[in-house]
């Protein structure tokens, strides 16, 4: 048996489909699913194509797939400095800047920081302007949230936060478990990080509230991704953009970080 055969059975059943299910997505037969999963048959390459996308299988995975059925890849996975991925770095930047003086950033499936406007750079170094944190810490921003010494120190709503933060990323673990999920058991294993909200609260999104040394800023986070991707890192990749709940917030953020330090 090949090892597309469990590998095929595995994503099912994280999906939680039926082979029935399956079935009815890909237009095929429960009978070949079957054989497919017990390695009674072999796949075309199309037909592993058609499976991971009936699945939703991270490009990357998908990958894994088809090199598991004995084929070569479908889809790119560049590094973001490589010369193919300009138009992404182009896109990204033409973003940070457009978005000054307001925090953007990118992260990877692991929300590691793939780059930072200003605004995100003056924000980290006004909280965190006291931290001593390791590098794996610094450079992903999941952790800059969650580690004990970084930014839920000052996070008003922690417990608020951290919860409905901690419900979206088990819900993208069962998506993305290499990716997603082995971060969430990284942060699960901080101390003092609680249980995952079920609802997000009385209103229509829940703000980070931040406070330090008398300054009040609130935000709201928005977190778009690229459309149509065929490359494993661009599909990989998320910005989060970061916008001021209240005048005070916009003030802060207008006039930058130096500004603020002067006044005290």
């Amino acid at each position: 048996m090949t090892p597309f055969g469990p590998q095929l059975r595995q994503w099912r059943r994280r999906r939680r489909m039926s082979q029935q299910a399956l079935s009815e997505a890909a237009e095929v037969s429960t009978r070949h699913i079957s054989c497919l999963e017990n390695g009674r048959s072999a796949p075309s390459r199309q037909m592993v194509l058609l499976l991971a996308s009936a699945l939703d299988v991270p490009l990357r995975e998908r990958n894994d797939l088809l090199a598991a059925a004995g084929f070569t890849p479908a889809y790119g996975a560049h590094d973001l400095s490589e010369p193919e991925m300009a138009p992404i770095r182009h896109a990204l930047d033409f973003l940070f800047q457009r978005f000054e003086p307001n925090p953007a950033l990118a992260v990877d499936r692991r929300w590691a920081i793939q780059g930072m406007n200003q605004g995100a750079a003056r924000l980290a170094a006004w909280f965190l302007a006291d931290a001593t944190l390791p590098p794996g810490v610094m450079g992903n921003a999941m952790h800059l949230v969650f580690h004990p010494d970084g930014l839920r120190r000052f996070v008003v709503n922690w417990p608020e936060v951290a919860g409905v933060t901690l419900a979206r990323l088990r819900r993208d673990a069962a998506r993305d478990p290499d990716g997603a999920g082995q971060l969430l058991d990284e942060l699960l294993a901080w101390p003092g990080v609680p249980e995952p909200a079920m609802t997000g609260g009385d209103g229509v999104l829940v703000p980070i509230h931040l406070r330090r040394r008398g300054v009040e800023l609130r935000l709201a986070t928005l977190l778009t991704t690229l459309g149509t991707p065929v490359d494993a890192t661009a599909q990989e990749l998320t910005v989060e953009l970061y916008f001021p709940l209240d005048a005070a917030t916009a003030a802060w953020l207008d006039q930058g970080l130096e500004g603020v330090a002067q006044r005290g």
